[in-house]
């Protein structure tokens, strides 16, 4: 039998134990293909920003600290338990996402925002189907206008996991 592995993924930084490396880390919701052994994972933090990337980050970090806040709002308001679940999930990944940019920017604490939200189920999907488009945009923008490779990784990674999110709102019915 084989035995269990520390793995890191280079988007977040967490490490994750398991036999293999996951499809998706279970923090930040990156592509497996950016969760690597330990030995093998270079996470890098300490990254110096131009003007435009530091703007970018700081406006990424507001961008998924409102969706958490949402997102948590959401599931604390919604009767469905797969609802409830959903929503949960989707706040803890985006609160990940914020810690990406708190480290990044080298912050020693994130931001509060106290979002609000619908008590309506299908009116929360609908907005986070609305903010989920608005970061991929963003994102994608922000990756194409960085010269930082470890910054256009960043961005590119959230794009990726965004659309994830963006389709499971699809999914159960936004649009």
């Amino acid at each position: 039998m084989a035995n269990a592995k520390l793995w890191i993924c280079e988007i977040c930084g967490d490490p994750y134990i398991g036999y293999a490396p996951p499809t998706c880390c279970p923090f930040c919701g990156a592509r497996g293909r950016h969760v690597k052994a330990f030995s093998d994972a270079k996470p890098n933090f300490d990254v110096e920003l131009n003007a435009k990337d530091k703007k970018n980050a700081e406006y990424a970090l507001q961008v998924e600290v409102s969706n958490s806040a949402f997102y948590f709002c959401a599931a604390d308001k919604t009767n469905d338990p797969e609802a409830k679940k959903l929503f949960k999930a989707l706040g803890k990944v985006e609160a990940e996402h914020a810690s990406i940019w708190k480290k990044i920017l080298k912050l020693k604490e994130i931001p509060q925002s106290n979002d609000s939200c619908s008590v309506n189920y299908l009116d929360n999907l609908k907005e986070s189907h609305a903010r989920e488009t608005r970061a991929i945009e963003f994102y994608s923008r922000a990756a194409s206008e960085s010269k930082n490779p470890r910054v256009k990784q960043i961005f590119e990674a959230l794009v990726e996991v965004e659309t994830d999110h963006l389709q499971l709102s699809e999914e159960r019915g936004a649009i």
